[in-house]
């Protein structure tokens, strides 16, 4: 930061709106272009491997580049570094929107993820600069708000665009909110501090190439069988590879790319087991909604995030609500209430059957947003209070890149589940019939069924599936929720921040 203190930041509200609007832009990105999918593969002639990599290729590029914006802004400077990561974004969008084929929209998707990786990081790390202490809860709040609702909002504003429009528009409204955000920034946001740290290149591709070798096991698991794949074998061999020869670098150097210092910091990594959680919860129950109410309960598209959008005015009240209560109630409370929403929420999903009322499915969403704020807010708070603020912005990136390794890692698991768990359900569910006993008595078989033997044996086995596919839908959210019980123990390694006197 400059020399003047938070307190005396000129325009602070200015550079808060054009920060966020940044944040916005990017997180919603990461979840607008997958209802698009469709209408981009017939669009751009794609197969369906092809067209997976429109995502693929922005969440590895995204997760490389969220690895040296600590270098970057502590070199270059934090503003310099935001500016020309909102321009590139937006170039990135307008280059995705005018894409004439896949090849071209893979490209532009990676310069999207590449320009788009700071700004996350150091927007958190700005606000909490241009903050005094006092306000880091509220600071927090409206930083949570933008991260947490973006994916939220993603596909129904996705669905929206599509629908009415054409899936090109999901890559161009990055532009007027793009500029806004880039003027602000330019005009508005104090510089930095710099730092003179040397770059640790080996470090660097060491650390590339672990994430992007694991992001590629995740996303190509499902597809290529696991580990009966040789290409899933090579990941895992890379994975190991990479990171043994990064940990003994890491030892052997002076200056190594991440400083030993943030993992020295009990509240900091503890954070990060937590925001790990934060991130499987959120998109993985983004994953698995919209299929099963369409596949299964014939909601439309449009309605289907209509109801879906509820989930972020939780997420809003929640955020709005311990903003206010950090720094009068111990962080780790609100923690666990959070904590407790979500389990009460993910309790609920595993009641769910072949047809669920509108007004269960918005509660539950709603319970589940006001859970995740309770809980993301004080723990991005808590993550920084013991942590000295030189490390901040390296610390802020490492944050946001556990936050979406975890979402990576949390729809992997509940989509495998999901798939092995239909096709063993399916199996239990006809162990009785056979070409002879249906199951049930004759006389509950309709009459129309009755005169046309020949429907009934795909008749039985597609309601198999369906009440397999139900079944196998209701274990995720049951495993999620065993997952959220599981972590609270960490709450005891959590330290509460110091009260000042007076």
């Amino acid at each position: 930061m400059t020399p003047e203190t938070p307190k005396t930041v000129p325009f602070r509200g200015l550079v808060t709106v054009s920060i966020m609007l940044a944040t916005i832009m990017q997180v919603l990105d990461t979840t607008i272009a997958n209802v698009a999918l469709p209408h981009m593969q017939g669009s751009l002639s794609a197969s369906q491997n092809q067209i997976a990599w429109v995502l693929t290729s922005y969440i590895i590029a995204s997760a490389i580049m969220t690895l040296p914006v600590g270098w970057l802004s502590g070199h270059y400077g934090r503003k310099k570094v935001f500016a020309v990561s909102v321009t590139g974004f937006i170039a990135g969008s307008m280059l995705c929107g005018a894409a004439t084929s896949i090849e071209q929209m893979v490209f532009f998707r990676i310069l999207q993820g590449i320009s788009g990786a700071a700004l996350i990081p150091l927007s958190q790390s700005t606000l909490l600069d241009i903050n005094p202490r006092e306000k880091y809860g509220q600071a927090m709040a409206l930083w949570g708000m933008g991260v947490m609702i973006g994916p939220i909002l993603g596909p129904t504003l996705g669905g929206w665009l599509t629908e009415y429009y054409n899936w090109r528009w999901v890559f161009y409204i990055n532009l007027p909110i793009g500029l806004l955000a880039l003027a602000g920034v330019i005009l508005f946001m104090p510089e930095s501090e710099r730092k003179d740290r040397k770059f640790d290149a080996f470090g660097f591709i060491m650390l590339s190439l672990l994430i992007g070798s694991f992001q590629l096991m995740i996303d190509r698991g499902q597809e290529l069988d696991w580990f009966n794949s040789a290409e899933i074998l090579l990941y895992c061999a890379l994975i190991g590879a990479s990171l043994w020869m990064y940990l003994v670098h890491t030892l052997q150097t002076d200056n190594p790319f991440l400083s030993p210092e943030l993992f020295r910091d009990r509240n900091f990594v503890t954070s990060l087991f937590f925001i790990f959680l934060v991130g499987i919860i959120l998109l993985a129950s983004l994953a698995l909604l919209p299929p099963y109410m369409q596949s299964l309960m014939g909601y439309p598209v449009i309605e289907t995030g209509v109801i879906m959008a509820p989930r972020g005015i939780g997420v809003m009240f929640a955020m709005m609500v311990t903003g206010r209560l950090t720094g009068k109630t111990d962080p780790r409370i609100l923690i666990l209430f959070g904590l407790g929403m979500i389990t009460l929420s993910l309790y609920e999903m595993t009641t769910f059957a072949l047809f669920v009322p509108k007004q269960t499915l918005i509660w539950t969403g709603v319970i589940q947003g006001i859970g995740l704020g309770f809980t993301f807010m004080p723990l991005s708070t808590l993550a920084y209070t013991t942590l000295d603020p030189k490390f901040r912005d390296e610390a802020a990136g490492l944050f946001s890149l556990v936050r979406n390794i975890g979402s990576s890692v949390g729809i992997s698991m509940v989509m495998v589940l999901l798939t092995r768990n239909i096709r063993i359900n399916h199996a239990y569910l006809t162990e009785y019939i056979t070409d002879t006993r249906l199951g049930i008595p004759w006389q509950q078989v309709p009459q129309s069924i009755q005169d046309n033997l020949a429907m009934i044996p795909a008749l039985v086995d597609m309601e198999i599936t369906r009440q397999a596919a139900a079944i196998a839908y209701i274990n995720d959210f049951k495993f999620m929720m065993w997952i959220v019980i599981a972590t609270l123990p960490l709450l005891l390694f959590l330290k509460a921040p110091e009260k000042k006197a007076g």
